[in-house]
Protein backbone atom coordinates (compact mmCIF):
# COMPACT_ATOMS: atom_id res chain seq x y z
CA UNK A 1 0.00 0.00 0.00
CA UNK A 2 1.17 3.28 -1.16
CA UNK A 3 2.19 6.43 1.95
CA UNK A 4 1.12 9.51 0.91
CA UNK A 5 3.70 12.26 2.68
CA UNK A 6 3.42 15.84 3.41
CA UNK A 7 7.09 17.10 3.11
CA UNK A 8 8.04 21.30 3.82
CA UNK A 9 11.61 22.51 2.61
CA UNK A 10 12.97 25.74 3.28
CA UNK A 11 15.49 27.26 1.17
CA UNK A 12 18.28 28.66 1.84
CA UNK A 13 19.38 32.70 2.21
CA UNK A 14 19.91 33.43 -2.32
CA UNK A 15 18.71 29.13 -3.30
CA UNK A 16 15.35 29.71 -4.03
CA UNK A 17 15.53 28.93 -7.51
CA UNK A 18 18.17 26.20 -6.85
CA UNK A 19 15.34 24.35 -4.85
CA UNK A 20 12.86 25.17 -7.60
CA UNK A 21 14.70 23.36 -10.22
CA UNK A 22 15.36 20.69 -7.97
CA UNK A 23 11.95 20.33 -7.01
CA UNK A 24 11.49 19.17 -10.90
CA UNK A 25 13.62 16.25 -10.65
CA UNK A 26 12.38 14.78 -7.27
CA UNK A 27 9.45 12.49 -8.21
CA UNK A 28 11.37 11.47 -11.59
CA UNK A 29 14.41 10.50 -9.78
CA UNK A 30 12.91 8.49 -7.14
CA UNK A 31 10.20 6.89 -9.94
CA UNK A 32 13.55 5.78 -11.82
CA UNK A 33 14.47 3.85 -8.74
CA UNK A 34 11.08 2.36 -8.36
CA UNK A 35 10.47 4.10 -5.17
CA UNK A 36 7.17 6.20 -6.09
CA UNK A 37 3.91 5.55 -7.14
CA UNK A 38 2.54 7.60 -10.60
CA UNK A 39 0.30 9.49 -8.28
CA UNK A 40 1.43 13.09 -9.42
CA UNK A 41 2.87 15.25 -6.79
CA UNK A 42 1.76 18.56 -5.48
CA UNK A 43 4.22 21.15 -4.85
CA UNK A 44 3.60 24.62 -3.30
CA UNK A 45 4.80 27.61 -1.61
CA UNK A 46 3.98 29.05 1.96
CA UNK A 47 4.38 32.85 2.66
CA UNK A 48 8.16 32.43 3.56
CA UNK A 49 9.13 30.86 0.79
CA UNK A 50 9.09 27.68 1.98
CA UNK A 51 8.23 24.92 -0.70
CA UNK A 52 5.88 21.95 0.40
CA UNK A 53 5.27 18.74 -1.62
CA UNK A 54 2.44 15.74 -0.98
CA UNK A 55 3.65 12.99 -2.83
CA UNK A 56 2.87 9.09 -2.57
CA UNK A 57 6.19 6.51 -1.76
CA UNK A 58 5.34 2.90 -3.33
CA UNK A 59 4.97 1.62 0.08
CA UNK A 60 6.50 1.60 3.42
CA UNK A 61 9.71 -0.81 2.26
CA UNK A 62 9.97 1.81 -0.27
CA UNK A 63 10.82 4.58 2.04
CA UNK A 64 13.14 2.15 4.29
CA UNK A 65 14.72 1.16 0.74
CA UNK A 66 15.72 4.61 0.11
CA UNK A 67 17.56 5.38 2.83
CA UNK A 68 20.14 2.35 1.28
CA UNK A 69 19.48 3.53 -2.36
CA UNK A 70 22.84 5.81 -3.48
CA UNK A 71 21.04 7.67 -6.25
CA UNK A 72 18.88 8.48 -3.87
CA UNK A 73 21.34 9.76 -0.87
CA UNK A 74 23.24 11.88 -3.80
CA UNK A 75 20.14 13.35 -4.39
CA UNK A 76 19.61 14.09 -0.91
CA UNK A 77 22.53 15.34 -0.41
CA UNK A 78 21.71 18.03 -3.03
CA UNK A 79 18.64 18.67 -0.85
CA UNK A 80 21.01 19.64 1.78
CA UNK A 81 22.98 21.91 -0.07
CA UNK A 82 19.69 24.10 -0.92
CA UNK A 83 17.18 23.73 1.91
CA UNK A 84 16.26 22.63 5.54
CA UNK A 85 13.54 20.27 5.86
CA UNK A 86 11.14 22.15 8.30
CA UNK A 87 8.13 20.66 10.07
CA UNK A 88 4.79 21.51 8.68
CA UNK A 89 3.82 23.41 12.10
CA UNK A 90 6.33 26.01 11.80
CA UNK A 91 4.83 27.63 8.98
CA UNK A 92 2.21 30.15 9.82
CA UNK A 93 -0.26 28.67 7.50
CA UNK A 94 -0.43 25.26 9.05
CA UNK A 95 -2.24 27.33 12.18
CA UNK A 96 -5.16 28.06 10.18
CA UNK A 97 -8.27 25.46 9.44
CA UNK A 98 -7.80 25.38 5.74
CA UNK A 99 -4.24 26.09 5.19
CA UNK A 100 -3.51 27.74 1.68
CA UNK A 101 -0.55 27.77 -0.16
CA UNK A 102 0.32 29.14 -3.94
CA UNK A 103 0.32 26.52 -6.56
CA UNK A 104 4.07 25.74 -7.74
CA UNK A 105 3.42 23.08 -10.26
Amino acid sequence: MGQIVIVAYKPKPGKEEALKQLMKTHIPRLKQEGLVTDRKSIIMEAADGTIIEVFEWLSAEAIANAHHNKAVQQMWGEYAEVCDYVPLNTLKEAGNMFASFVPVN
